[in-house]
């Protein structure tokens, strides 16, 4: 019989491998983004490549001299499959979640270095997007998109400076 972690981790590897499949297994790291307000699931991704911090859509943006020539396939089609797959998976961590009698986080920030194969996940269960002042699911995603991003330019300025 299976626990409710073994379920979380199957649907939380599902989303990483779909993400990971959206760029053709050339990703540095990958963030993936899900939300649930009660009846609203909301996913999205956004990768970092070559260094790079960006949105589902700029992936050939990233492509470098070293990849020249190199194209992603970001089309819409491509688009809506990744975040469709991703919002049925997080439709069914809150299935477990009810079926385990566990409560369902508000929003779930998962990172996954490809090069070490590790994946860490916060959760947080926080039911605050109901709030008319706060922000939307959306928002909160982009927030963190622009977040990380500076985070690691600076950093990426940073090692160039020093080296």
């Amino acid at each position: 019989m299976k626990v409710f972690e073994d379920h979380l981790s199957k649907l939380q590897a599902d989303i990483v491998a779909i993400c990971l499949e959206y760029v053709n297994n050339q990703a540095e790291d990958i963030y993936m983004y899900c939300s649930f307000e009660p009846e609203i699931f909301t996913f999205d991704v956004f990768y970092k490549i070559d260094g790079s911090v960006v949105l589902k859509n700029e992936l050939n943006e990233a492509v470098t001299s070293s990849k020249k020539g190199y194209q992603y396939d970001t089309s819409d089609n491509r688009q809506e499959a990744v975040l469709d797959i991703g919002t049925k998976n997080l439709e069914e961590i809150y299935q477990k979640c009810k079926e385990h009698g566990r409560d369902m986080p508000a929003e779930i920030k998962m990172h996954y270095d490809v090069k070490k194969n590790s994946l860490t996940a916060k959760y947080n269960y926080d039911q605050s997007f109901s709030e008319p002042d706060d922000l939307l699911p959306e928002e909160r995603f982009d927030m963190w998109f622009e977040e990380l991003k500076k985070t690691i330019n600076r950093c990426v300025r940073i090692h160039t400076v020093l080296f």
